[in-house]
C-alpha cells in the first residue's frame, strides 16, 4: 500500500466518521428516525466530500472518482447495516467505519485498472 492510499484511507474514514457524527447529531432532534436518517446523509455526503478533496491534494487523479465513490457508498452501506445490529457494543460500530475507507480504495483500483484497459491498443 502506498503512502498516498494511507491518506486518502485516513482521509475517507476521519471525515466520513465525523460527518456521520455530526449528521445523527443534527438529525436526532426529529426523533429516533432523525438519527438513523441523518447519519446516512452524513455519511453519503462525507464520503462525497473526502473522494473530492482527495483529488484536490492528489490522492486521486480527477478522472477517477465516480468508482471511488461508488466503492465507499457500497461498503457505507455494509457499514452501517453492522452498526445497526450492533448498537449494544461501541467498539463494532467505531470499527465498521474502516470498512468505508477499504472500499474506496477498492473502488480507486477498480477504476485504475478501468482506465488502463481504455488506454491499452487493441489489437
Amino acid at each position: 500500500m502506498a503512502i498516498r492510499d494511507l491518506f486518502l484511507f485516513m482521509l475517507v474514514c476521519l471525515l466520513t466518521g465525523f460527518l456521520i457524527f455530526a449528521g445523527s447529531i443534527l438529525g436526532h432532534s426529529l426523533g429516533q428516525t432523525g438519527l438513523f436518517a441523518g447519519a446516512v446523509v452524513g455519511g453519503f455526503v462525507g464520503i462525497g466530500l473526502a473522494v473530492w478533496l482527495a483529488s484536490r491534494f492528489g490522492l486521486l487523479s480527477a478522472g477517477n472518482l465516480i468508482a471511488p465513490y461508488v466503492g465507499g457508498s457500497l461498503s457505507f452501506v455494509i457499514a452501517a447495516v453492522i452498526a445497526v445490529n450492533t448498537l449494544f457494543n461501541p467498539v463494532i460500530p467505531l470499527a465498521s467505519i474502516l470498512l468505508i475507507g477499504i472500499g474506496t480504495l477498492l473502488g480507486k483500483t477498480i477504476g485504475q485498472r478501468r482506465a488502463e484497459r481504455r488506454r491499452e491498443p487493441r489489437h
